[in-house]
């Protein structure tokens, strides 16, 4: 048996009414064993066409025998039940029931992606899971439920916006912090362009700065950054040799002792058709200060992208790596500023 939550919400029609029959039919659904429904709150809509009603939004603990697949099958025939519109993405529906977490499968397909890729930011979804299994723990945060919701839960929350070249890291940065009303923190200088490890110890050095913890402020509502500190390894390995990238790696981390850990990171990613198209468009100079390959070729930009994935979804991550990650999809640049936004909208 695996203990798996299961998140649901209505903003159509009978909003209760709903829920409470999609938790009636998890209750009598065979080899599923419901041990725990969270009280229903209301919750503004986040991203989606404008104009929903607001939400109720609940979850549920349940033991189950059937296997992911099966289960995820299984939500959506209850969503059918109760006739859930799949027409638009994010649109208004008389039940959404998404799949949280598998016990600690950690899963990435086509059909089903777990823990549910964009749950570590949606206070929605973690206050009620919260409150009837606070101690699971998130199988990629590696911290309880109670951890992430108390990290989303800080006055002055820091968002990390991160990329390889092409992505549009500064650009996306720029659009969530005006969507949110928050404060910009680009990076105060670009990475270099040479094997100098005393040039990238200088710029490591001015990324620490504006992060410096003794001097971070609670005020205001949120600081949206285009660079992270202990990334910056990550675009230094296209120049450094193997031993030399070991002594910056130290470096980093010893600086990054003293700052502040982002809240949450936005992952921008792309495939190699993308980059090659946005990197020849940029005349081959590598631009901007989010972490970025230090030159425009697509092999080296491919391979910043992994390190990245790695060091914030993979087993490279360690201990000051942020607790909440959103990878999201930069092909289409407009989807992904408003993939960006809705992730940290739905953290306020």
């Amino acid at each position: 048996m695996a203990r798996c939550l299961v998140g649901c919400g209505s903003n159509l029609g009978s909003r209760r009414e709903q829920l409470d029959r999609a938790v009636e039919l998890l209750r009598f659904m065979p080899g599923v064993r419901l041990e725990a429904v969270s009280r229903y709150r209301e919750t503004r809509p986040v991203g989606g066409p404008a104009g929903q009603a607001a939400y109720l939004n609940g979850a549920c603990l349940i033991e189950t025998e059937l296997g992911p697949r099966e289960l995820l099958d299984a939500l959506f025939a209850v969503e059918q039940t109760l006739l859930r519109d799949r027409s638009q993405r994010w649109a208004a529906r008389t039940i959404d029931l998404d799949l949280l977490l598998y016990a600690d499968l950690v899963l990435d397909t086509a059909e089903l992606t777990l823990p549910h890729p964009r749950m570590t930011t949606r206070r929605f979804v973690l206050e009620p899971c919260v409150e009837i299994a606070g101690t699971l723990v998130h199988p990629v945060a590696g911290c309880t439920l109670g951890d992430l919701l108390d990290n989303i839960s800080t006055p002055h929350p820091l968002v990390a916006v991160v990329g390889t070249a092409g992505v549009g890291a500064e650009d996306v940065a720029d659009a969530v912090a005006e969507a949110l009303l928050a404060r910009t923190l680009p990076a105060p200088l670009a990475e270099p362009r040479d094997g100098s490890i005393a040039a990238w110890h200088k710029t490591a050095e001015a990324w620490a700065r504006p992060l410096d913890a003794t001097a971070w402020t609670d005020a205001g509502q949120a600081t949206v950054a285009d660079f992270w500190l202990e990334g910056l390894p990550c675009a230094a390995a296209a120049h450094l040799d193997t031993a030399t990238l070991a002594t910056f790696t130290d470096e980093v981390r010893a600086l990054a002792a003293g700052t502040v850990v982002p809240n949450v990171v936005i992952l921008l990613t792309a495939d190699a058709d993308v980059l090659e198209e946005r990197l020849a468009g940029r005349g081959g100079a590598a631009g901007g200060a989010a972490v970025c390959a230090a030159d425009a070729s697509v092999a080296a930009a491919l391979d910043v992208q992994e390190r990245l994935v790695g060091v914030l979804r993979g087993s490279a991550r360690g201990p000051r790596t942020p607790r909440a990650v959103v990878a999201v999809d930069a092909r289409d640049p407009a989807r992904a500023v408003a993939e960006a936004v809705a992730a940290v909208e739905a953290m306020l």
